[in-house]
């Protein structure tokens, strides 16, 4: 496993971060078990989770889980671990954003079912607008100082939140967002025109997720009867209007003998603005391939042709359409 900077922190993570969506939903507790055990053998130290993953199942689950394996002692210091605030957790109106009096609350809670006295990494699950950044860094700030987290991380933000949320804890003399978690994949790569820029000038480290495009680059012609995460029904909508691009990409990675999930993470990697993808196994074969495509390196020629398959907007905004 190679490990990698976070952003512009001395911290090191492994290329490969494990996401937990899954955990208790599609993957049962035993197994979600097991994954956690076999990512920790094969190098990775990047975990990643949410306060309201799970939820079908009960308010916090996934880190309840997370939670029970941590307690089974020996781990907590051998993970950088990662998780969110901002989605809905109860039925009050404070019960959700990011106001000072939800983030220290919700914190709290995430210690409690993480059976932990610190996360590592505190992500702001989306940009609240209805909240200004000095309340906000006031909150963050308050949990760093009584050792509660460590970093604090953003997702699903646009270009200008990470670029305004990092002046203004530059003011406030605190070092700001550390990462920003989007999606992102060879199907999807709206963030090449401003997300991914400001992430390099900012020294932001970029977490994808979705690496896989929702599971359109993992092979899916090959699995028409396998029962997919996201629905059979949506999944083949997906299928049939990209079908030209899927089997171009498929044919592909068939000539230069890869798994096309493989090779959709090898690409991404080849980025030096992106920390690590997020991969979310709901098998503990499923780690084990994303771990051996860590260190798949494609050539000039293959990555070529992948932008062909799959363009990019080209350019960095505004030269992809201005001029």
């Amino acid at each position: 496993m190679e490990y990698t900077h976070l952003g512009r922190t001395g911290l090191k993570v492994s290329r490969i971060c494990l996401g937990t969506m899954n955990f208790g939903s599609f993957a049962s507790d035993e197994e979600s078990f097991n994954i956690m055990d076999r990512a920790l053998e094969l190098g990775i130290n990047f975990f990643d989770t949410a306060n309201v993953y799970g939820s079908e199942k009960g308010v916090g689950y996934t880190e309840n889980l997370i939670g029970r394996w941590l307690e089974q002692g020996g781990r907590r210091d051998k993970i950088v671990l990662a998780t969110k605030v901002h989605n809905k957790m109860g039925e009050g109106v404070n019960d959700l954003k990011l106001s000072a009096y939800n983030i220290r609350r919700a914190c709290e809670d995430s210690l409690r079912r993480l059976k932990t006295d610190h996360i590592d990494l505190y992500q702001m699950h989306h940009i609240d607008r209805e909240t200004p950044w000095d309340e906000i860094w006031q909150a963050m700030e308050r949990l760093v100082s009584e050792g509660k987290i460590t970093y604090v991380g953003s997702s699903n933000f646009a270009a200008w939140n990470i670029v305004e949320a990092n002046y203004t804890a530059k003011q406030r003399n605190f070092l700001g967002l550390v990462s920003e978690q989007s999606i992102y994949s060879l199907r999807n790569r709206h963030i090449e025109l401003e997300v991914v820029p400001a992430c390099k000038a900012m020294g932001v480290g970029l977490i994808p997720w979705s690496p896989i495009g929702g599971g359109i680059l993992g092979g899916v012609l090959s699995k028409t009867n396998d029962k997919q995460r996201r629905g059979r029904e949506a999944l083949q909508k997906s299928v049939e209007k990209l079908r030209p691009q899927i089997e171009a990409y498929e044919k592909l990675c068939k000539e230069i003998n890869h798994h096309p999930a493989d090779v959709a993470l090898a690409w991404m990697l080849n980025n030096p603005v992106v920390t690590c993808p997020i991969a979310g196994p709901r098998t503990v074969q499923q780690i084990e391939e994303n771990v051996m495509a860590s260190s798949l390196k494609l050539s000039e020629d293959v990555i070529k042709k992948l932008d062909e398959i799959w363009p990019g907007p080209g350019n960095q905004a505004p030269e992809a359409y201005a001029w």
